[in-house]
């Protein structure tokens, strides 16, 4: 048991290793590509960046629904995405103040609203999501995407037409072609040489993204041992926290990393286009897969799916100041809100039992 133990946390440890490295690894090279492209980060976010860190809650949701646990897909895609926009948006503002696009405000944010409020209503009229249903939410996801597409190749478009045939150089007294005094000088200049290759940024998207998602299965499956195994924590209490907060882990660590760098396109395309694609394309592909039973989605599905398009809601508030962004304070408001559903969510298992 106490190898166990010690194998169980160094997973953890490896797994916190490859979900911060790998994050920065994947927003150099998604930034790098949209640069090349000359297309707004956000439409990487939103599309390329979205996918790859919503991949856990796909494994988890295709796995689960082969298992016959339905009502875990549903409680997955909500908690994610509730944890997605209070917690990893909110931090990200706390960081860094985070601009968002009047595209972004009238077309993408109203989506995610108008997806949350009809993945209630479905669910909630015969308390259960069927395979016509799923078809439904991924005919919407697909338009989704053809949209943003059809957007991007708009930018490209424009970039290249508003391109001009300007060039500089430099030489004299500021150009200088000294070595890098450390090894490690010139490994970062290789390094920041590389990135103008477009070989290259694909590549390190490619690892980034595997490194992300590889790192969250790790601190997953360690973190509920450690919980289960060691602690004896209800089971309950850990898919509220250790599966929903993991399978979220992509996103935080990709847009707190994005923030830090000062790509805030990415930071919030990355979670808006995650919680759109958690809704219509998971909760689509989660409902073919368990064919003739459907997901089951109880009254507490209910109740955390309306939180979940309170915390849209919320977002699209945030964003209709004076800034035009989601401000340090909407992120603090966002932190606070977390935290006070997890309190009624911890109260209600324990204390008021209301369902």
């Amino acid at each position: 048991m106490a190898g166990e133990i010690v194998l169980n946390v160094f997973l953890l440890l490896l797994g916190f290793v490859l979900l911060v490295k790998g994050a920065d690894f994947f927003v150099d090279g998604a930034s790098g590509i949209a640069k090349k492209l000359k297309i707004s980060t956000f439409i990487i976010g939103v599309t390329v960046v979205a996918l790859g860190t919503s991949a856990p809650e796909l494994a988890v949701t295709v796995m689960d629904a082969f298992a016959g646990n339905g009502e875990l897909i549903v409680g997955n895609i909500l908690g994610s995405n509730i944890i997605n926009i209070l917690l990893i948006l909110g931090l990200s503002a706390v960081i860094c103040k985070l601009p968002v696009e009047k595209t972004t405000r009238i077309i993408d944010l109203p989506c995610l609203m108008l997806a949350s409020a009809l993945f209630v209503l479905l669910g909630a009229f015969d308390n259960v999501f069927t395979w016509w249903e799923g078809l439904i939410l991924l005919s919407i996801y697909a338009l989704f995407m053809v949209y943003n597409i059809l957007l991007a190749k708009r930018q490209s478009k424009v970039a290249l037409e508003q391109a001009t045939a300007v060039a500089a150089t430099f030489d004299g007294d500021n150009a200088t072609d000294r070595a890098p005094e450390t090894k490690w000088q010139k490994i970062k200049a290789g390094y920041e040489n590389l990135k103008e290759k477009v070989w290259f940024l694909i590549l390190l998207t490619v690892i980034g993204l595997g490194m992300v998602v590889g790192g969250a299965q790790l601190v997953v499956s360690s973190a509920q041992f450690i919980a289960l195994d060691v602690f004896k924590i209800s089971p309950e209490i850990v898919a509220l926290t250790v599966v929903a907060f993991g399978t979220s882990l992509p996103e935080l660590v990709t847009s707190v990393s994005a923030a830090r760098k000062g790509d805030v396109g990415i930071a919030t395309g990355n979670i808006i286009g995650s919680n759109i694609a958690n809704i219509l394309l998971i909760g689509g592909v989660g409902a073919l897969c368990t064919g003739a039973n459907g997901l089951e989605f109880t009254t507490e599905g209910i109740v955390s799916g309306l939180v979940g398009l309170a915390a849209a809601i919320l977002l699209f508030a945030s964003c209709w100041g004076k800034s035009k962004s989601i401000t340090r304070v909407a992120g603090v408001i966002m932190l606070v809100a977390l935290i006070a559903y997890y309190g009624f969510l911890f109260l209600n298992l324990y204390v008021f039992k209301l369902y």
